[in-house]
């Protein structure tokens, strides 16, 4: 945490003495920064690779400078499974900070997660049996949990988590206990696991879509709202629903499909 009281001077030269790249830095920017008169900090983002076991933090450090203008230093603290140690790099510039993150997770990690398999799947649905079986399941079935990659925005995460839990419309969406848990996120993160798909809902031609808002609480644990968006309703209008758990998004998705 940082020291409200502490100096910019002294918060400088910490940041720069803990750093293992600081000599990667510009001399110039460095200069510049020496002679700043105020500075503030801010999480930009924070990243999880469960599979891996890897973490990540990237901040964000402001300067105030003499002629009234501002530079900013970009922090990127992270640990991986095995390394107690917690590393830090900084950066000029936001770009050259995501590269090193990429570097970090990997390239696959920072891919959208998307199956081709799905695409056309909605062709086979309208057959009845066990093709139309057997196309719903391929369209709902999740994608490999090890390729999910969690990168985290701070963003009133608490007021979002919120605003999705009383948009949902299913009667059996997470309840008060999940309200009061999500309370205490301060970060997150909405991941569409797969665009508008169409289909035949009892007769009527139907869209979905599917979203996953990842919120990481103070306590370092991560929590999951699935929201559902789709149009298979009597009258065609749009409705959002919400469960605490993929599984039970896909079945319910699943249901509607079959009307």
């Amino acid at each position: 945490m940082s020291d409200p009281y502490e100096t910019t001077e002294a918060h400088l030269e910490r940041l720069l003495g803990r750093a293992l790249n600081s000599y990667d830095l510009p001399d110039r920017l460095v200069e510049r920064l020496g002679s700043a008169l105020a500075h503030s900090s801010s999480l930009h983002t924070t990243a999880h690779s469960p599979a891996a076991g890897r973490w990540r933090e990237i901040h964000r450090h402001t300067y105030l400078l003499p002629d009234g203008t501002s530079a900013s230093l970009w922090e990127l603290v992270h640990r991986h499974e095995h390394d107690r140690e917690l590393r830090h790099e900084v950066f000029a510039s936001r770009e050259e900070t995501r590269l090193a993150a990429a570097r970090l997770f990997g390239e696959a990690a920072a891919q959208p997660v998307f199956d081709p398999a799905l695409e056309g799947v909605f062709a086979a649905v309208e057959e009845e049996g066990d093709a139309e079986a057997a196309a719903l399941g391929a369209l709902f079935g999740p994608p490999t949990a090890d390729q999910r990659h969690r990168e985290y925005a701070v963003d009133q995460s608490a007021d979002h988590a919120r605003r999705v839990l009383r948009r949902a419309e299913n009667p059996d969406r997470p309840g008060p206990e999940a309200a009061e848990l999500l309370r205490s996120a301060y970060a997150h993160r909405i991941t569409q696991a797969f665009g508008t798909r169409q289909c035949l809902a009892d007769g009527r031609d139907a869209g979905f879509r599917l979203y996953e808002h990842a919120f990481l609480l103070l306590d370092g644990s991560e929590v999951s709202l699935w929201e559902v968006e789709h149009t298979a309703t009597p009258d065609g209008r749009h409705m959002c629903e919400v469960y605490a758990t993929e599984a039970a998004a896909r079945g319910a998705m699943e249901v509607r499909a079959h009307g």
